[in-house]
Parts: C-alpha cells; structure tokens; sequence
C-alpha cells in the first residue's frame, strides 16, 4: 500500500504538533507492523485542546438548535460524501473487512450524525406552570459544558460518533482522545468537522494512557466520557469523583445467550455466530457466552462448532467474516484464556492462531466450561464462543446473571411467555429475543453493574449531556 501521512492532534480546528513532538507508531493488525505515526500528548497539549473548547463553548451553546442540527446535517453528508476514505482509514488500522466496514459501520455512523441532529430540535422538560402561588415554574435543559471522552479500539469511528454527537448537539464542546492503537479514523473525523463546526467544538487529540488520564483529571471538563475496560472506568470514576465531575462509562461486557429446548437450533446456531464472530469477538455485546437447555445440547454444540467452522477470518480485502484481532496485546490476552482452559473444557472448533503474519485467530468453541471458569467470568473479547447447558429456567437465569457485568443478552425461543419472563429476569441493559446485536439510533445502549452507567444513542443518551436548571418567577 502506499504511505500514510503522519497523523495530527486537531485542536481549534487545525492540525496542531505536540509541544514535546513525541510520536508513537501505527500499527496494522494484519501485518503486526507500523504504517504510520501519530502524536503522543501530553499535559501541556491536552491543555491547548481544553483551552481551545473552553473558547469555543459559549459561543456554540449560544448557537439555537437549528443551527446545531444545520452543523450536524452537513457533517453527515460529508461524512458520507467520504464514506470511502473513512472505510479506508477504518480498515487500515483495524484490520475490518473492507466490504463489511462499508455496509455495516460507516452508514450507521451517518444516520446516528442524522439522528442526533434531530434531536438537537425536540429536548423535552416538565410543563411550565403555577406550583407555588404567586409564582411560575419552568424547566431549562443546558448543555453541561466542555466534555472529555475517551474511545476504545473495537469500533473507533462509530465509538466516537456515539460520544461526539449528542454532546455537540446539546451545545457542548468536545475533546476526544481515541485509542492509542486506532487513531485514524477519529483524526479524520476531526479534520472534516473543521470544515463545518466552529474552531474548538471538535478537538481530538492522540495519546496513551497517560494523556487521558490528564484529559480525565483535567478541572476545565464539566463531563467525563469513556468506553474501555473496568479498571479503567473505575480510574476514570474516582477521578471524576474528587472533582465533582459528571461520568458516563461504558465498560464491557459478558453477553449470556440463553438458548432453550423450543427454539429453532439451526437459526439460533447460525445467528449466535454471526453475532459471537463479527468484528472477531472485539463488542462488548458479542454473543461469547452461550447457556443451552441440557436436553439439546448435543445437536446445539454441533450445529455451532459446524458454523464456527465455516466462518472464516483474513485481510480486509478477502471475504471473510471478520478480521484479525487489534493488537499484539489483546492477541496475547485472547490465546492465554484458550492456554489456561481448565481439562473439563472441550474445544470443538478452532481455538488456534492462524498464520504467523497479524494478529489472526480462529474461529472457536469451548464446550464443558463451569460457572466459575475464568473463561465464563472474564470478558476474553475475541473470536471465542463458550457453551454451558442449564435444566431449567431458574437456572439458566441465576446461571446469565452471575457475572460482574450487565450489558446485554439474548434469549431464544418460541414460547412469548419464556421470552418475557426472561427479559425482565435478566439483570442487562438490552435484552434481544431471537436475535442478537443489532441496534438503531432511537433505542438506548447501556448496561448495569459493572458495565457502568449512563446511556449511549436514543434521546436517554442525549440527555446524560445536558443539565437541568429549574427558574422560578414571582409574580
């Protein structure tokens, strides 16, 4: 391929050199070597970039909602207008399938831009009214104020779309650092946003860890906001909390997939690997975690080893399901929890790298794994599906709600009654019924526990970025 250019912090709608000119390297997972560089900031970096929205806030709170959705409209269009760059930028540094980040990523990050530009119109309060006598009442919904966010490297693009646009369409100013594996595509953003948003509404700046932890401690945010691993949102937490500071998290998950005796075994095989296998296991809601009715276990574990077999993984210009996992780390983290499998554990499909070149695994199934299994408690995020079977309905819930986690879940069957019961049982923030993954801009994703809070999409999501003022009149 040809070179990539040098990656750039954009702050105040410019690209912008660090102070300290340090510099990391980009890898490509498909390749295990680096194809580019991008910045590594520090405090006095993330300041500019505070200081940047901090400039840029008043004014663009100030702006009416019309003019917001107007912003936000175009952004979209160009976002789409571009589609091919950003597939691109996407794929380079993820190592997604070409065709799949096409169709499945970059035209719902579109829609969600759209979506949120609506919403910008419609925030809702209580009624106005007389509750006190003498004395009238309303509601004001405001924006909190300049917002750090903080995107993992599963989904950089659509993570950081689901951070950037409600909080810009509420009125705020953002400052949002990506994944220090998967920079790019947030760069771009960046970059086409500085032709449409006012200078400082959008700033995004590279790092490590330590740059966002001095974004997360930084005084001037009024919100903090992070999708990434329980440790870190606990940091993020008790950081927030010495400061007062608004915290919204989304940190992982373990998905139980509750499949009982009445459901159709071939469809649920079939749509628990899809939803077990894409993006290779790297979603917070993946389907990983499979609790099947001991009475079927034996034609459920064969119809999934036999999917698992015949998904297939590879380059992104290949057509294959999913591609390589991120970074020679998360390779490490996944392979050690197949090396580790307890001798009860039966592995009936994959469980293997594949190739000695990126960061490719195979397609797997571990059958035999008990409820306190490493493999059970811990989210592996990788292409690895485990079975366990339950007797009973009693079960098969205390069984899906023993985790740390409460994101999602999913339950199969043909019985309506199962499927109520189990959907308010299960202790998850989305529960699906004969599916798994999909989601839309209008219904909210969030979980429970240590899953964190807050909500992502939907008007609940564009809430968490605004506050309430109550003004009361005499008169």
């Amino acid at each position: 391929m040809s070179a990539t250019p040098e990656l750039q912090n954009i702050v105040g709608g410019v690209p912008t050199p660090t102070a300290a000119g340090r510099r990391s390297e980009v890898i490509d997972p498909t390749t295990g070597q680096a194809y580019t560089t991008a910045p590594v900031s520090e405090s006095a970096d993330v300041d500019a970039a505070v200081a940047a929205a901090a400039a840029a806030f008043p004014g663009w709170r100030d702006t009416t909602p019309a003019e917001r959705q107007l912003a936000m409209l175009r952004l979209a269009d160009a976002v789409e207008a571009r589609a091919e760059e950003f597939v691109a930028a996407e794929s380079r540094n993820t190592g997604k399938p070409l065709s799949l980040t096409a169709s499945d990523e970059v035209p719902p990050c579109v829609d969600q831009l759209r979506f949120f530009a609506g919403a910008a119109r419609i925030l809702e309060g209580a009624s106005a009214g007389e509750y006190m006598a003498g004395h009238t009442s309303w509601i004001r919904r405001e924006p909190v104020g300049v917002v750090g966010q903080v995107t993992p490297w599963n989904y950089p693009l659509m993570m950081g779309i689901w951070k950037i646009a409600p909080a810009i369409a509420a009125g705020n100013a953002v400052v949002l650092k990506p994944s220090d594996t998967t920079p790019a595509s947030s760069v771009l953003l960046a970059e086409v946003a500085a032709e449409i948003l006012p200078p400082g509404v959008l700033n995004v700046i590279c790092g490590d860890r330590e740059t966002g932890r001095a974004l997360v401690e930084h005084p001037t945010p009024a919100m903090v906001s992070i999708t990434g691993s329980v440790r870190a949102g606990m940091e993020v937490a008790g950081s927030a909390a010495r400061d007062v500071k608004r915290v919204h998290l989304e940190l992982g998950g373990k998905a139980p997939v509750v499949v009982f005796a009445d459901a159709d075994l071939a469809a649920a095989a079939e749509g628990i690997a899809a939803a077990g296998y894409y993006n290779a296991g790297q979603d917070c809601t993946a389907a990983t975690r499979v609790l099947v009715h001991a009475s079927v276990h034996a034609d459920f574990v064969a119809a999934l080893a036999e999917q698992a077999a015949g998904t297939r993984t590879g380059r992104p210009d290949e057509d294959v399901a999913y591609g390589p996992v991120n970074n020679v780390n998360q390779l490490e983290r996944v392979t050690g929890f197949l090396d580790r499998l307890p001798s009860h554990a039966r592995v009936l499909a994959g469980g293997n790298r594949q190739g000695d070149v990126g960061y490719f695994l195979e397609a797997t199934v571990v059958d035999g794994l008990r409820q306190d299994d490493e493999a059970i408690q811990q989210e592996i995020f990788g292409p690895v599906i485990t079975v366990q079977t339950f007797t009973d309905e009693a079960e098969a819930i205390a069984m899906a709600n023993d985790v740390q986690y409460g994101l999602a879940s999913s339950v199969w069957t043909s019985d309506h009654g199962t499927a109520l019961r189990m959907s308010r049982a299960l202790d998850f923030g989305v529960v699906w019924i004969n599916t798994h993954i999909p989601f839309v801009a209008e219904m909210p994703h969030g979980g429970f526990k240590h899953s964190g809070y807050g909500k992502d999409l939907s008007m609940y999501g564009f809430e968490d970025y605004t506050r309430i003022k109550h003004v009361m009149s005499a008169f």
